[in-house]
């Protein structure tokens, strides 16, 4: 089949579904990303081919508005921020995701953009499914990923979920107006289509594993957990940090992905001191937050590969985002989870329970102070290892590919 999935948002969102497609190719499927054009990159020597979006979200989130996320310090206050950010950036983005699509024999529809990669399917009368990488459908067990995951009872957490689901499609609201308009498209509003597609049990396959997140019990049928989509990546480590781990002790990584932070400089000096405190090296990434420390014991890194580095660390603190904190349940090393907005805090909350970490440091209240026993813990407690481990092991007998592959040939009959 000729498959374009359709994804959007930081690298997180996208570097799954390299590695996907990639195993789809493989399969003997023509397989197209449509995304961000900044992200082109991930998909050489991968097998997937690349169909460009508008859109810089690097540049989005370090404009104003972006920086605007910052002073929200609840989830619906987040939530309601990225909602308005994201409506114009939908409708610029839709003309390509058409484009793309209508040269498909299926559309895959991921993220952030499932809503829309739905509807253009249902426009152009291809059949679809969905590619998630949170647990987006309500249910009663948690609280909604996206407010932070944070339990209001089997009531509330309901109705969170269902809050978040309005909320993202008014997203697109502008965008099927477009797909009307310009594209000719014969379609309902989005929460119709969802609701038709809810009747039909529409098949979607989450990325990541049961033994992290149990399926809901009170989830349709046709919600299936089909274990973790590892990103594409050959890289290996730059000289200077191969150089930097044969000089001492395993260090602890630090970094926050694609988060952005208000004052770097500020928090730089308070991770420099936490680890310092703690008496552990440190490999800072820059990131998107600008994070920086010029030590004997410490360096800062660009984007490097962390299924290639994480294994050799200590420990590593991250922004909990789904991506990077599937890649540290994979190197089977402990965590200090940062949450910083939308799921972090619920991701964070699971590496809590799983006992991969010691306890989460949110954002807003990291300081040296506060940082610094946490990697204590993290680092000093075998149990902490021993644990993050035995789901490393788990993980690494799951094929996340398998279940997709199946849905793909279910969709072809």
């Amino acid at each position: 089949m000729r498959l374009v999935i359709m994804t959007a948002g930081s690298r997180g969102d996208v570097a799954p579904y390299t590695g996907l497609g990639a195993a789809l190719a493989r399969g003997g499927h023509e397989v197209t990303l449509v995304t961000h054009a900044l992200f082109e990159p991930l998909t050489v020597g991968s097998g997937v081919r690349f169909h460009p979006t508008p859109v810089d979200p690097h540049a989005e989130l370090h404009s104003e508005r972006g920086r605007g996320l910052h002073a929200s310090t609840t989830g619906v206050g987040k939530l309601l921020r990225i909602v308005s950010m994201a409506r114009s950036a939908a409708e610029e983005m839709t003309d390509d995701l058409v484009r793309a699509a209508r040269g498909a024999d299926a559309v895959l529809a991921a993220g952030a953009v499932a809503p829309l990669g739905r509807a253009i399917a249902e426009g152009l009368t291809l059949p679809s499914l969905g590619l998630f990488l949170q647990p987006q459908h309500p249910t009663r067990e948690f609280g909604a990923p996206m407010l932070g995951g944070r339990s209001l009872g089997t009531v509330g957490n309901h109705l969170g979920g269902l809050a978040v689901t309005t909320a993202v499609d008014k997203v697109f609201t502008r965008a099927v107006r477009r797909l009307r308009t310009r594209h000719g498209m014969t379609l309902h509003g989005l929460a119709a289509i969802r609701r038709a597609h809810e009747r039909a049990r529409w098949p979607v396959l989450h990325g990541f594993s049961e033994a992290v997140v149990p399926r809901p019990r009170d989830w349709r049928p046709g919600l299936e957990i089909a274990g973790y989509w590892w990103p594409y990546d050959t890289r290996t480590l730059p000289p200077e940090v191969e150089e930097f781990l044969a000089a001492g002790p395993a260090p602890v990584f630090v970094g926050l992905g694609s988060a952005t932070v208000p004052d770097p400089e500020r928090l730089s000096g308070e991770i420099v001191r936490a680890l310092r405190a703690a008496g552990l090296r440190g490999i800072i990434q820059q990131g998107w937050a600008g994070l920086a420390a010029r030590t004997d014991d410490m360096i800062t890194v660009g984007d490097v590969p962390h299924a290639s580095l994480f294994p050799r660390t200590a420990a590593v603190v991250h922004h909990a985002g789904a991506g990077t904190t599937a890649a540290v349940l994979r190197a089977g090393v402990p965590a200090v989870p940062v949450p910083v907005q939308f799921d972090a805090g619920f991701w964070a909350a699971r590496l809590v329970a799983l006992g991969t970490a010691p306890c989460a440091v949110p954002l807003r209240r990291l300081t040296a102070g506060a940082l610094a026993p946490a990697l204590r813990r993290a680092v000093g407690d075998p149990a902490h290892r021993d644990r993050a481990q035995d789901v490393a092991r788990r993980l690494a007998e799951e094929d996340g590919v398998a279940p997709v592959l199946a849905a793909l040939d279910r969709l072809a009959k």
